[in-house]
């Protein structure tokens, strides 16, 4: 992965929260109530035990969408209100992207802002933020510690992450990828979610479980869509017109995919050293999230990513 080194970065939407617990600054409504956790899996037994693994999707269960209190881009909750650290304040370029992990980081932000706005055009709005933290933070989901995982939190429209997850649990615990590309896959499938919300597929989900389940959907939709945004990633373009990403290479693809295996229901489960059962699956099976993630990367359209519409997954 390369950027271009004369592209432009907008750092307004990603920020550092630092250590310990950041609260939003609530307008008038509650903001906390009614998140439900969606894991990928936990770790336990010889290895890290209680530890929610991968992705973890923060939701309210509803078919109301932006009629629930406390859900969506009026939902109250500040995230300005964040005590950022300035970490990412000499995020200024593509070099500086090239040269730092946490700029690159900003880069993969805006790559993927610009083309899910030409995907879905009036549809469309940003993520509120994406949040980096370390310990732990609250949202307006509720609070989440180091042991989550990276997730997307709909009630304010963020994407939160603890980087460390990538070498302490991603590449530690579960013996996954190392690789330039494994947090922009991971980050890619965080703001799928997102784009699930606007178009009103994560309000399906029921929190049953299962291989076909509507919360395996909800997540293969989001590797589906993190497969559709590396098909076009070099396309994408910051505000004055400048290419942001100037190559992925096969290595790239095939660090997602190792990535995307690593974070499969039934990995994870051998990994704790259980035996498999697919009944407790939230986020599907290793193959189903490598298959998904190619589906999208492959045909290279939005529409598909109709993990909702067929009858099996």
């Amino acid at each position: 992965m390369r950027f271009n080194p004369k592209s432009r970065l907008d750092r307004s939407r990603v920020s550092d929260a630092g250590r310990g617990r950041s609260a939003g600054r609530s307008r008038g409504r509650s903001t906390s109530s009614g998140g439900i956790p969606i894991p990928g899996g936990a770790v336990g037994g010889g290895g890290v035990a209680g530890l929610v693994i991968a992705v973890v999707v923060i939701f309210l269960v509803s078919q109301g969408g932006d009629d629930i209190p406390g859900l969506g881009a009026d939902s109250g909750y500040d995230t300005s209100a964040f005590g950022d650290t300035g970490r990412y304040d000499g995020c200024r370029t593509g070099e500086d992207a090239n040269a730092s992990s946490d700029c690159a980081r900003v880069a993969v932000e805006n790559s993927l802002t610009d083309f899910w706005a030409d995907e879905l055009g009036p549809r469309f709005r940003p993520e509120e933020a994406i949040v980096t933290f370390s310990g732990g933070v609250d949202t307006a989901c509720g609070g989440a510690s180091s042991d989550t995982g990276p997730f997307y939190c709909s009630a304010d429209e963020t994407i939160y992450l603890d980087d460390a997850f990538f070498d302490d649990v991603l590449a530690g615990a579960l013996n996954g990828p190392r690789g330039a590309f494994v947090e922009p896959y991971v980050l890619a499938h965080e703001y799928g979610h997102h784009i699930s919300y606007l178009i009103g597929t994560l309000g399906q989900v029921t929190g049953d479980k299962g291989p076909q389940s509507s919360g395996v959907r909800l997540e293969l939709q989001a590797d589906c869509f993190a497969g559709v945004w590396t098909k076009h990633a070099t396309e994408t373009e910051d505000a004055e017109g400048n290419v942001l990403l100037l190559e992925l290479s096969q290595d790239d693809i095939d660090t997602a995919l190792a990535a995307a295996k690593a974070v499969g229901d039934d990995y994870i489960q051998r990994q704790s050293g259980r035996r498999v059962d697919e009944e407790v699956w939230t986020h599907g099976s290793s193959e189903q999230r490598r298959t998904w993630f190619m589906v999208g990367y492959e045909q290279g359209t939005m529409q598909a990513c109709d993990t909702f519409g067929i009858e099996t997954v």
